[in-house]
């Protein structure tokens, strides 16, 4: 009996550690929903300085650091994030939103691949991807436009695709 006490207290122990873990999670998401980001990125960077490779916290810091005007550092700890953790789709979405912003789409294509090979069914990097699709058809659509500005085919699908992106905006 006595050898399962402190098996039991370890366990009593890992539990309430990992239940501290996600109120710390909480906490930081509460923080970036409110707009508290210093707060925020105070409390993930202490978690990370005892857990560095920590990948729920290293996602709330990307949050964080875009949300602060640090794309370029957003960028990188995703990109970081998606190296160690490929098997995590939520990282390969969040760098996918990023790089479209910054019109990189062909990169934006490969990383809401990947975040689709990693968990099929997720249905949030599947829009992304159609509506990747659709800003490169847009594209493409914009280019054969221009190559052949008398025939308006390629310029009217051009417009159905930029409005329906348009709409679909947040």
């Amino acid at each position: 009996m006595r050898l399962l006490r402190p098996f039991a207290l370890t366990c009593a122990l890992l539990t309430f550690c990992a239940l501290a873990r996600a109120d710390l999670y909480t906490d930081v998401d509460k923080l970036i929903q409110s707009g508290q980001w210093q707060n925020a990125r105070e409390q993930a960077q202490a978690r990370l300085k005892t857990a560095p490779t920590d990948p729920q916290m290293r996602l709330l810091l990307s949050r964080i650091q875009d949300a602060q005007g640090q794309p370029d550092a957003a960028l990188d700890t995703l990109q970081t994030l998606t190296r160690d953790f490929p098997e995590l789709p939520e990282p390969h979405n969040n760098l996918a939103a990023l790089l479209v912003r910054q019109n990189r789409l062909s990169e934006a294509l490969t990383a809401l691949e990947a975040a689709i090979q990693a968990r099929p069914d997720y249905a949030l990097a599947l829009e992304n991807l159609g509506d990747v699709h659709a800003a490169l058809a847009a594209q493409a659509y914009a280019r054969a436009a221009a190559a052949a500005p008398t025939q308006p085919r390629a310029k009217n699908k051009q417009g159905v695709l930029e409005q329906m992106l348009k709409t679909q905006a947040p």
